[in-house]
This record gives C-alpha cells, sequence and structure tokens, in this order.
C-alpha cells in the first residue's frame, strides 16, 4: 500500500483528497495545511490526521502530493526529495528558474519518481489523439477565463498559458527558435492577458492566447498539419480531425470537393473521446510509475521546459517580476 500526503488542501487540495480516496493501492497518511479553518473543514470531512509540521508528514508517507501555492514548491518538493520521498507537485515546477534547475538536478541525483501536474496531458479531449501522426506546422491556442483571485500570485503565463506550452512542446518535437510577446496586467501587478507567437527549428509556428479577465470560458487548440485539421476542445471534451480521406477512414464522414489538382476526399472524423476524470487520470500514473518504477507521464525535465517557455515569454513582456 503506497502512503501519500497532501500538501495543501485549499480548493484544488480538495480535489486531489477526493481522488486519492477513490485510487486503489493508496492510502492517505495525512495532510499539511497551515490555515486552521480549511485544516478544520478538512478534518471533519475526509476523518484525515492533520500535521502541524510539514516535515513530520513526509516521515510518514511514501509519497508526496504538493497542491500549495507555488512559492512553497521549492522548499517542500526539496525537503521530500532529501527525505527520499516521490514527488508530484502542482505545475508550474517552482517560482523562478533558479529554483526549477535546482529542483532537476535534486531529482536526477537522487532515486525518486517525480512528477509535474501538467493536467491537460490527461484531458480526455487530448488522450483521444492518442495514437494520432501529430506533426503540426501551425497551431493556434486559446484559454480564456473568468477572473478568479485565486491563482493571481502569478502571471496569466503561468498560471493558464504554461497549461498549453506544455501541450505544445509535447507535440512539437524541435527547439524552440524565437519567441514574440505582448502582455498587459489589468487587474493584478502581473500579466492578465497575453499573445505570444513562438517559432521552432523545424518552421513550427504557434501562437497562444491567453486571458484571464474573458467574459466567457474557452480551452481550444487547433493543429494544423499536411492534408490534415486537427481540433482539441478541452473545455467540452470534443476531438475533430479533418484531413484527406484514406484507407483507414471507414468510420468517417466523408465528401468530395474539386480543387485545382482534381477532385479531392475528405474525411471528418471525431475519435472516441474516453470518459476520463483528468485529475484522478494523473495521479493514477504517478502511482502507476512508483509502484512499476516505470518513467512519469510528465517529468522533471518537462515541468523544466515548459517554465523555461513561460519565463523568456515574461521577458519578451518586460515583465520584472521575475528571476532566473
Amino acid at each position: 500500500m503506497l502512503k501519500v500526503g497532501v500538501f495543501g488542501t485549499g480548493h484544488l487540495g480538495k480535489f486531489h483528497l477526493n481522488n486519492w480516496q477513490e485510487i486503489n493501492e493508496v492510502e492517505l497518511a495525512g495532510f499539511y495545511e497551515p490555515d486552521d479553518n480549511t485544516a478544520a473543514s478538512v478534518e471533519e470531512t475526509y476523518g484525515l490526521k492533520r500535521f502541524d509540521n510539514y516535515e513530520s508528514l513526509m516521515d510518514a508517507c511514501d509519497a508526496v502530493d504538493i497542491v500549495a501555492p507555488t512559492n512553497h514548491h521549492y522548499t517542500l518538493c526539496k525537503a521530500a526529495i532529501i527525505k527520499g520521498k516521490h514527488v508530484f507537485v502542482e505545475k508550474p515546477l517552482a517560482h523562478t528558474m533558479q529554483e526549477a534547475r535546482e529542483l532537476v538536478k535534486l531529482v536526477q541525483e537522487s532515486n525518486i519518481k517525480f512528477q509535474v501536474g501538467h493536467v491537460e496531458r490527461f484531458n480526455p479531449a487530448f488522450l483521444a489523439l492518442k495514437g494520432a501522426n501529430l506533426n503540426p506546422m501551425f497551431i493556434e491556442v486559446h484559454r480564456l477565463a473568468q477572473f478568479n483571485p485565486r491563482g493571481t500570485e502569478v502571471s496569466v503565463i503561468l498560471d493558464l498559458m504554461i497549461h498549453d506550452i506544455d501541450i505544445v512542446l509535447s507535440i512539437v518535437k524541435s527547439d524552440v527558435k524565437t519567441i514574440s510577446a505582448s502582455g498587459v496586467g489589468v487587474i493584478t501587478e502581473t500579466p492578465d492577458i497575453a499573445n505570444v507567437r513562438i517559432e521552432f527549428n523545424n518552421g513550427c509556428v504557434a501562437n497562444l492566447t491567453s486571458s484571464r479577465i474573458s467574459m466567457k470560458k474557452m480551452r481550444k487548440m487547433r493543429l494544423f498539419q499536411k492534408d490534415a485539421y486537427i481540433g482539441i476542445d478541452f473545455l467540452n471534451k470534443k476531438t475533430e480531425i479533418i484531413k484527406l480521406k484514406d484507407d483507414q477512414d471507414t468510420n468517417a464522414f466523408a465528401f468530395d470537393i474539386e480543387t485545382p489538382n482534381g477532385v479531392k476526399t475528405i474525411a471528418i472524423a471525431n475519435p472516441p473521446v474516453p470518459e476520463v476524470n483528468a485529475i484522478k487520470k494523473e495521479l493514477e500514473e504517478f502511482r502507476n510509475a512508483i509502484l512499476n518504477n516505470t518513467p512519469t507521464m510528465v517529468s522533471e525535465t518537462d515541468g523544466y521546459a515548459a517554465m523555461d517557455v513561460a519565463h523568456l515569454i515574461l521577458q519578451k513582456i518586460g515583465n520584472l517580476n521575475i528571476a532566473r
């Protein structure tokens, strides 16, 4: 039985607690929460032991789940790694690039499993593309959210856009060539809305727009590649592929169009979207990596790469409240 301790039981932390309770081969050792009111509520609702000292909880478990604010990630991760505990930490990996570099070094010198909570990797709409040949040359992303004070200790780039940065980096197997960016802080002192253009060495271009002051919600990604268009709706859990028909497109809706090169048959397919709870799925995969001694789905180097691009974007915007 894998003993897990949860560090931070605010809004997202409670989602983690709910899901851990449903995962086999896992026992919750307890939780660490500095806020007395929140802790009392968790004790009453979940019947879990509250630890007043985070190191004591680490000593009582095999793996830690860090859902604390970003500025506490480094301290908690470092302490857990030194104690030889497996670590799941919410995105972003750390508060600064220096902290992120140190954590990557510590992980690679250790014998633990480390996973970063880039939950959109486990979104059913994205999982529907498992096995698909993704080789985009143009990517367009819109992630819009209504304002919520929670998460505003970091910019919209590190709060929202980093999800899409991670997805794009996982799809585009090429190094970043150049970044252009603009952003503005409307309600907070850091950017609340931003538009970014990332050019890769292989010629792929990704345009990303994120806002946390929108009147409507949207989480869409569009991939354009040779002979195919792929639409991913992370919010509504839908995926669409439009491409030139081939022999494998037996279940797709198809129609003919006249082109300068003759008649082409277009196939429209909606790959089956699995009924998956993304948070539960990512925690289950973390458990599996520990029990089966396999690599985690989103490693410390993945988390570092997404952070690195996010901080380069902030530098381009001119946000001075960051450190590399």
